[in-house]
Parts: structure tokens; C-alpha cells; sequence
């Protein structure tokens, strides 16, 4: 029984039917009752097993594939009908050319199968800066999943009401076939296509498909921005609280400064650090004038193994209730869960990631690990004990400053703010970090990322560099402050020497303090750096911060940063004639600024 009169909406979901042939069709009103039917029928298929309910309520567990446990980037395509619109850096495929190769994948993918038809809303219900999206799939793994990363069901398509502006998403499990996946985004014509897939990632559209990848195409059209940023609060003890959004590759913790604890000098006098998000910002023009940032999400996808009450308590214990975990070890003795870093106690009646039973230390897939390295939580952000007042603030909140960051043994000082936004938007573009062991390849090679975006950015990645600029020119002197970080400088040994988590906290008051001007800086040829003795240490002695590493921390070698400059100016040419002369001029200035 369809939920809506909306002609749009009512003729595509036709389509699909026609298209995939599913035995019945349902649609997703978002009632509890209708989802703990789904629940129950994935307990009795052997989808998911329902965890213990006692210490885990509402949570579930599920395996994907063996052949399907991450977003692939090498199967994810931007579809345009110019080539230039879309690459150099993504995988581009003209738009009939790859219709022509899926349609014949889904012809009939879902006989014998039932259809769902899940209307979700990106953003707060009744912001105008949210955006609606439909997801037709087979799969009702992924429709718990979005019922808890998004907000589904009735209550989206009343938001939506008769508009045409809708992102058209389908996805079929099909056979969940290597050779034949693909995760397609048309910008140009809102609409995401994901086949034989069964991974959060490539299947859960709202979330990189459409946040990103779509949305930032669409930001680009309507004058906002879509970033793959968290959004944190700072509340200072007089109750004034100010946002800092910040961007960093993967593997540079971005999920624990999202929900960072302040360190006890901070916590003592009334200071409290709020989360709006930890993964996406949408962010506006407000009335007056500033940037203002919306999460479009309603929970967090986040990676299981290492996180625990030491790195991140508030992450854990998000996930105690109503959550989905995937490909995580079973603890067959208390029907409860486990993974690596979770603590030092693996269970010994377990079942691996795989499902397979394991006798006491002898598991044998990914390396001797029971939990898959990506192996992640699906969980409600209302169960963050750290979230913000203002996460369904329909308006967003006022953004402040902006950080990019990367992880850099040697090059990158702790922090320094850029000249002004254009010299920032330049700081983003090089952005960049070094692999690490945990990361396929050689250990230290540096790894361009703009703003984080090179795997999400919808369109031609020199016009996105455009549009940041031309957001800048919109802001004027209202724009954010913009500043870069650096959390992994090593020591000789390559130990890190920043003791990083809560104490990051001091690193973003310097840039308060900074946005307030309320304190100096050193004017370098890549920025502007603190003076040490304006980064608080206090409490640091017992971890071996002194005013002297301080410095050393902040020191800029300028050899290092010009062979960086190199860097840059590769990734330039590769994304070609379309990269901003502005950008072209800002690393020319810096290199002069080096010489």
C-alpha cells in the first residue's frame, strides 16, 4: 500500500517494480511495530541474530558476505554525460553507457523477493535544508540500517510532499557478486544505482551516496556545501557554546575529536564539548550572513574495532542499545559481542567475523583477527550521552572555525591557521596523510585527500575547489576562521609525541581564542602558528609535554613543506585545467614564501 499521492514518487516506484520484478512490494512507514515485524522475520531467515537483550537491548547482530565487507572504490563510478564534469579523479563512466551495462543486472534481480520502498530524510524533519531520498532495496538488513541512520518512513514523504526533488536510490542484493558490483551516483539526474552489494557503504544510499557524493553536486547548483566533516560544540563555563567543524582522512580520529572528553583542567571549570555529528556537514548561508552546518544523518557508522572505554566511552556507549553491529565476533557464553581493542579478554567460545566457530585462540580469518578490521556499529545518535541540544536544530549552528588535518610524521606542525579563506581553501586542496600499517602499500607514503572529499566529491574536483572559493567571496569577513592540524608528529623512535584524545581539546581553545582574537600568532610562510606558551600544558608534565616540545611541536621545516608544495602541485596537474588560478597563485605565493 503506497504511503503517498505523489505522482513522482508513485510512477518511479513503478518503474522499479517493472524493472526488478519483486513478488511484493512494501513500504516503509517508519512505525515501530512494522520494524520489529522486520526484525523478527531476520531472526527466523538467519539475517541477523537478536544479541542478548538484557545487556544489549534492541541490538543485533549480522555478517555480510565474505566477498563484501567495505566500500569499494575501484566499483564506484560519477556519471556524467561530459567526462570533464566528473573526473579526473573519480571513476567516470558516460551516463547511457553504464545504464546500458546495469539495466540488464537488475532485469528481474528481485523475483521471489520482496521490494521495500524506504522514504528517509536527510537532516532535521521541517528544515529547509533538508533533503529527501527514496531507496527501494531487497534487503531488510538495509532498512534497519537506514532507520536508524536516517529519519524513514511517513513522516520523510510529508516533508517531501508533491516536489520532484527527490534522490532516486536503488539497490539490489542481486547475487552479491564481486565481478559485477557497481555503486553508480548521476548526479545529474539525483539518482544513486548499487547492485550486489550487501555492505553498509554501498548499500545504505543515504549515507556517502547521497550525503556526499549527490549532495555535494547539489550544493554546488543551490549555493551550500556538502562536507565530509564532523561538528562538535564547545560550551564554555558562562554557557556561550561555539562549532568547529573539521575534515580528516581515515585513520586520523575523527570519530573521537567528534566526541571528545575534555581533559580535567578544562572539565574543572565548566567546560563541555557537545557532538552535532561525526562523519557529514551540510552547511548554509544563515540570514545573517554566517555558515551555518545541519548533520543530515540520525546515528553513527562507525568502526568497531579499537573503539573502547579508554579511546572513546562516548562511542561505546552509544552502541549498549538499539543497535546494529556487522561483522563483529559473536560471544556464544553471554550472546553478546566482541572485537579487537574492545578489551584484553577475547571470548574463547566465539564466532569469528565469517561466522565460524573458534576453539579457544585459534581463529583464522583476516590475519588471526575474531572481528573484521571494518567491521562497524550502526547506532542511534539519541543514544550519545554527548549530544548536542542543537542536533535537531532545524537551522544548524554557527560555524565558527573550520580544520582540516592529516597524519604527518614530520612536516605538519600541531596546528597553524591559514592567512585568510582563500590561503585556507588552498590549506584544504593539500591536504594530505601518510599511510600508515594499517593501510594497504608502503608505511609513510603521503596520500593527497582534499578536504577529505577525494572519495565522495560528485563532480570535477577543480570546479569543487571553485565553489569553495566562491563560498568565500559569499561570506566575506563572516566566513570561518580555517586552521590545520597535525595530532602525529613523531619523535626519532616514531613514538607520537602530542599525547592526542581529550587533550586535542587544547589545540581548538588556542583556535577560539584565535577566532575571538584574544591571542597573537607567529606569521610563517604556511601560516600563522601559536606561541608556544599560548597552548595550555598545564597537567601535561606527567606525558612528557613541555613548553620545549611545544615548540618543537609548532617548528615549520621549511625544506619539508616545499617538497609538500611538490606534492601539491602534482595533484594539480592531474585534476587539470580546471584547478582555480587562485589556488595555482596560492602555492606559487607559498613556495616564494619558502625561498
Amino acid at each position: 500500500m503506497a504511503l503517498t499521492t505523489n505522482k513522482h514518487v508513485l510512477d518511479w516506484v513503478k518503474e522499479m517494480e517493472d524493472l526488478m520484478t519483486p513478488d511484493k512490494t512494501i513500504w516503509i512507514d517508519g512505525s515501530e511495530g512494522q520494524l520489529r515485524a522486520l526484525r523478527e522475520e531476520a531472526f527466523r531467515t538467519g539475517e541477523m541474530t537478536e544479541l542478548n537483550q538484557d545487556l544489549l537491548p534492541g541490538c543485533v547482530l549480522h555478517h555480510t558476505a565474505k566477498n563484501d565487507v567495505a566500500r569499494v572504490e575501484g566499483r564506484t563510478f560519477i556519471c556524467t554525460k561530459n567526462r570533464d564534469d566528473a573526473a579526473p579523479i573519480n571513476n567516470w563512466m558516460e551516463t547511457d553507457e553504464m545504464k546500458a551495462k546495469l539495466i540488464p543486472l537488475y532485469t528481474g534481480c528481485m523475483k521471489g523477493r520482496t521490494m521495500y520502498v524506504i522514504p528517509y530524510c536527510m537532516g532535521p524533519i521541517g528544515s529547509p535544508f533538508s533533503k529527501v531520498g527514496i531507496e527501494v532495496t531487497d534487503s531488510i538488513y538495509v532498512v534497519l540500517n537506514m532507520d536508524i541512520m536516517t529519519r524513514v518512513g511517513v513522516k520523510a514523504l510529508r516533508q517531501l510532499g508533491d516536489s520532484n526533488d527527490f534522490v532516486r536510490g536503488q539497490h539490489a542484493k542481486a547475487d552479491i557478486d564481486e565481478e559485477n558490483r557497481y555503486i553508480v551516483q548521476f548526479p545529474e539526474e539525483n539518482a544513486i544505482w548499487s547492485i550486489n552489494s550487501g555492505y553498509g557503504g554501498n548499500v545504505l544510499l543515504g549515507k556517502k551516496c547521497f550525503a556526499l557524493r549527490i549532495a555535494s553536486y547539489q550544493g554546488k547548483k543551490e549555493g551550500w556545501m556538502a562536507e565530509h566533516m564532523l561538528i562538535l560544540g564547545i560550551e564554555a563555563p558562562d554557557g556561550e557554546t561555539s562549532y568547529i567543524t573539521a575534515a580528516f582522512p581515515s585513520a586520523c580520529g575523527k570519530t573521537n575529536l567528534a566526541m571528545l572528553i575534555p581533559p580535567e583542567i578544562y572539565a574543572k571549570q565548566g567546560y563541555k564539548v557537545w557532538t552535532v555529528g561525526d562523519d557529514i556537514a551540510w552547511m548554509h548561508i544563515g540570514d545573517d550572513g554566517r555558515l551555518y552546518a545541519i548533520n543530515p544523518e540520525n546515528g553513527f557508522f562507525g568502526v568497531a574495532p579499537g573503539t573502547n572505554e579508554k579511546s572513546n566511552p562516548n562511542a561505546l556507549a552509544t552502541t549498549k542499545k538499539g543497535t546494529i553491529f556487522t561483522n563483529v565476533a559473536h560471544n556464544l557464553a553471554d550472546n553478546t559481542v566482541w572485537w579487537e581493542g574492545l578489551d584484553k579478554n577475547p571470548p574463547e567460545d566465539a564466532q569469528e567475523w565469517t561466522g565460524v566457530a573458534v576453539n579457544g585462540k585459534e581463529y583464522v580469518a583476516n590475519g588471526g583477527k575474531l572481528a573484521h578490521p571494518n567491521s562497524r556499529f550502526t547506532a542511534p545518535a539519541v543514544n550519545c550521552p554527548c549530544l548536542s541540544k542543537e542536533f535537531n536544530n532545524p537551522n544548524g549552528v554557527p560555524v565558527t572555525a573550520m580544520v582540516f588535518g592529516g597524519r604527518r610524521a614530520k612536516t605538519a606542525p600541531l596546528v597553524f591557521q591559514s592567512f585568510d579563506w582563500n590561503h585556507g581553501v588552498y590549506v584544504g586542496s593539500a591536504m594530505a596523510s601518510e599511510t600508515t600499517a594499517a593501510a594497504a602499500g608502503a608505511v609513510g607514503v603521503v596520500r593527497r585527500d582534499p578536504m577529505a572529499m577525494r572519495p565522495f566529491c560528485g563532480y570535477n574536483m577543480g570546479d569543487y575547489f571553485g565553489h569553495w572559493l566562491e563560498m568565500g567571496k559569499k561570506l566575506g569577513d563572516k566566513a570561518p576562521k580555517i586552521f590545520h592540524v597535525n595530532w602525529f608528529r613523531t619523535d626519532d623512535e616514531g613514538h607520537f609525541i602530542w599525547p592526542g584524545f581529550g587533550d586535542n581539546m587544547r589545540v581548538l581553545m588556542w583556535m577560539l581564542a584565535r577566532c575571538k582574537g584574544e591571542v597573537d600568532a607567529v606569521e610563517t610562510p604556511i601560516g600563522y602558528v601559536p606561541h608556544a606558551e599560548d597552548i595550555n600544558i598545564e597537567g601535561l608534565e606527567e606525558k612528557g609535554i613541555t613548553l620545549d616540545v611545544v615548540k618543537g611541536l609548532l617548528d615549520v621545516d621549511k625544506d619539508l613543506w616545499m617538497e609538500d608544495a611538490n606534492g601539491v602541485e602534482e595533484l594539480y596537474n592531474e585534476i587539470g585545467e580546471r584547478v582555480p588560478a587562485e589556488l595555482r597563485k596560492q602555492l606559487a605565493d607559498l613556495k616564494a614564501r619558502l625561498a
